[in-house]
C-alpha cells in the first residue's frame, strides 16, 4: 500500500499543475520524462522531492507537484463505465454512514471509483465486497483501485458476476449495501437479504424514471423503512480581489441517491401517512 507522506517515490502517482490551473497526472518512473507543448520534466528530478514542491520544465513553465487527493484520480482514472463523482461519491459514504471496519456489499463496480471511496471509509479492518457483470469493466476497476492504493486493497473481494440471490456472499452479513446500476431494484431482494436489521441501502441512479423505479421498489419490498431521495448540486466561486462571483459551469446533475434502513427480519414498515394533494378546484 503506498505511504501518503514524506517525499515522492518510484511508483507513486504525482498530479503536475501548470500556471493556468492544467492537471497533468503523473506515475514516476526512473529515467522516464514527462512531455508537454512547454517543454519536458524527468521523473528523475520528482523522486526524492517534497510533496507541494515547484519544478520547472525545459520550457521554463513551472509546475506545482503534489500528490493527487482521491477526487483528483477519481476525474482522472481509465474510465470503462462512467465514474461516481467525487460530489456524489462524498454524499454516499457520509449519507450512508459507511465507517471504518465497516462490510459493504457493492454491485456495479464499473470503472472503480465509488470502489475506492467505499474502501478508504471502510478502511483495512472493514470490508468490501463488488459485483461487476462485465468482465471489461471489471478489469479496468481492478487496475484503478490497484493503481490508487499501490497494490491489492486486503479488504476488497471482486466479483465479476451479477448480484443476485444466488451469488449473493452465502452466510454473510453487511452493514451496508450500495447499488450503482441501471435496474438497482433487480439486485435489491439480494441486497436486503444480506443486510443486517438496522442496515442501509443506498441506491446511484441517474434518471427521474430510475428513481421513481427504485423507490417504489423498496417500498413495496416491505423490510425497509421509507426512502429518501435526493441529488446535490455543487457551484464554484471566482474569487479575485472584489470580483466574486459564481463560476460560469457548475456541477449541475449527475445522479439522484435513495437510503434505506433495513427494519428487523419479519418486522413490517407501518403505512406512510402522505398529506394528500391540494385541490385543483378553482
Amino acid at each position: 500500500m503506498i505511504v501518503r507522506h514524506g517525499p515522492f517515490a518510484k511508483g507513486e502517482q504525482v498530479q503536475l499543475t501548470d500556471p493556468k490551473g492544467r492537471q497533468h497526472l503523473v506515475l514516476l518512473e526512473p529515467g522516464r520524462l514527462f512531455h508537454t507543448h512547454r517543454g519536458s520534466l524527468a521523473h528523475d528530478d520528482l523522486i526524492g522531492t517534497a510533496d507541494g514542491s515547484v519544478v520547472t520544465s525545459s520550457g521554463g513553465t513551472p509546475y506545482v507537484a503534489l500528490r493527487p487527493l482521491l477526487a483528483d484520480f477519481t476525474l482522472a482514472m481509465t474510465r470503462g463505465a462512467a465514474v461516481v463523482y467525487p460530489k456524489d461519491a462524498a454524499q454516499i459514504v457520509a449519507m450512508a454512514d459507511v465507517f471504518p471496519g465497516a462490510r459493504v456489499l457493492e454491485a456495479g463496480a464499473g470503472s472503480g471509483a465509488l470502489s475506492c471511496w467505499l474502501l478508504r471509509a471502510a478502511g483495512e479492518a472493514g470490508r468490501v465486497v463488488s459485483y461487476e457483470r462485465r468482465p471489461d469493466f471489471a478489469q479496468i476497476a481492478e487496475q484503478n483501485v490497484t493503481r490508487f492504493f499501490g497494490g491489492p486493497h486486503p479488504a476488497w473481494e471482486l466479483r465479476v458476476e451479477e448480484l443476485t440471490d444466488g451469488t449473493a456472499p452465502a452466510g454473510q452479513e453487511f452493514d451496508r449495501a450500495v447499488l450503482d446500476m441501471l435496474a438497482p431494484w433487480e439486485c435489491l431482494p439480494a441486497a436486503a437479504a444480506s443486510l443486517i436489521p438496522g442496515g442501509l441501502i443506498c441506491c446511484y441512479v441517474a434518471t427521474t424514471t430510475q428513481l421513481s423505479a427504485i423507490v417504489e421498489a423498496i417500498r413495496s419490498h416491505g423490510a425497509f423503512a421509507e426512502p429518501a431521495a435526493w441529488e446535490s448540486l455543487v457551484r464554484g466561486w471566482h474569487v479575485a480581489g472584489l470580483a466574486v462571483r459564481p463560476e460560469h459551469h457548475m456541477v449541475g446533475h449527475t445522479g439522484f441517491l435513495v437510503t434505506a434502513r433495513r427494519l428487523a427480519e419479519g418486522v413490517t414498515a407501518p403505512p406512510r401517512r402522505r398529506r394528500p394533494a391540494g385541490s385543483t378546484r378553482p
